[in-house]
């Protein structure tokens, strides 16, 4: 039986394909002192030998686990302990595992729930699991979508009462939506001290005080929330949450100035009442007045 030809050494083609790397990766490795460069034939190319070829096996098998090339490097030329290059890739592996797991999770959710629900956090979604399909609008969804961005998942959770209050309350629906029509008339056009933005700033704080009582008649309980919250505090994103004063100057509202001072005193109402307070109620604009011209906006 005769042998193929056996050559000493061969050209960088042929080393790159036996390694199952490229001619390119071959060159960077000379580069950067991953693999010396070996001496050229008569035609001025590069001949790789035996122990080439198993430096770019190792090499690719290393590579192929994840190590980065320079500590394949420094581990060849013996300055760095290789098990300290593993401990941080099987660390970086891990992260990127938890990650993976999250993104699967994620997708599950999505398919499952049929829309954008599906991707806020699982204590969002579990909140509202029970509430009927379509039930929930864009705008909802956008709204947890902000709150979980900066109060957390257990902020946008224990929000997510508000909404299935309104999905099973067609009256609070229908003043919710009259507001929010209201609230977009208080354009550039309307000054901040019409009387109008604080008549319209009570209303809101009767809808919001309405919405509270039915969440409490509907005997809601926040300790399941927190109970779940402690369990995944280390795994989900609220690590990624800011504080309320610092997502005001981040986030963009087209709000004029009116509207700007009917936030301002809806929250000073809502504020004074559930801290038993007397709110102050500005002296040019009496209380009359201000609902008599409610209307004129809602």
């Amino acid at each position: 039986m005769h042998l193929p030809a056996i050559p000493r050494r061969v050209k960088i083609g042929d080393a790159a394909a036996f390694t199952g790397t490229t001619p390119r990766a071959i060159r960077h490795y000379h580069a950067i002192g991953l693999l010396a460069e070996p001496e050229r034939g008569a035609d001025n190319r590069r001949r790789y030998g035996y122990d080439d070829i198993i430096r770019l096996l190792w090499i690719r098998k290393m590579a192929d686990a994840g190590i980065p090339l320079d500590d394949i490097r420094t581990a060849f030329a013996g300055t760095i302990d290789i098990e300290q290059s593993l401990a941080r890739l099987e660390e970086s592996l891990t992260a990127k595992a938890a990650a993976i797991e999250h993104q699967r999770t994620a997708v599950r959710h999505l398919r499952e729930s049929g829309n954008p629900l599906g991707l806020l956090s699982p204590l969002v979604t579990g909140r509202l699991r029970h509430v009927p399909p379509g039930a929930l609008r864009p705008a909802d969804l956008d709204t947890l979508l902000v709150t979980e961005r900066i109060f957390g998942p257990l902020g946008a959770a224990v929000q997510a009462d508000r909404f299935i209050v309104l999905a099973t309350r067609p009256d609070l629906r229908a003043e919710e939506d009259r507001l929010a029509e209201a609230e977009a008339a208080l354009d550039d056009s309307v000054s901040p001290d019409d009387p109008r933005v604080d008549a319209l700033a009570i209303q809101r704080c009767a809808h919001e005080t309405a919405l509270l009582a039915a969440i409490e008649d509907a005997g809601e309980t926040h300790d399941d929330l927190f109970e779940q919250y402690d369990e995944t505090a280390d795994n989900d994103e609220s690590k990624t949450t800011m504080s309320a004063s610092e997502a005001i100057g981040k986030m963009p509202y087209d709000f004029s100035p009116a509207r700007i001072r009917y936030e301002e005193r809806a929250f000073e109402l809502l504020h004074a009442q559930q801290n038993g307070d007397t709110p102050h109620r500005p002296t040019d604009q009496p209380s009359t007045a201000s609902t008599d011209n409610a209307g004129d906006i809602s």
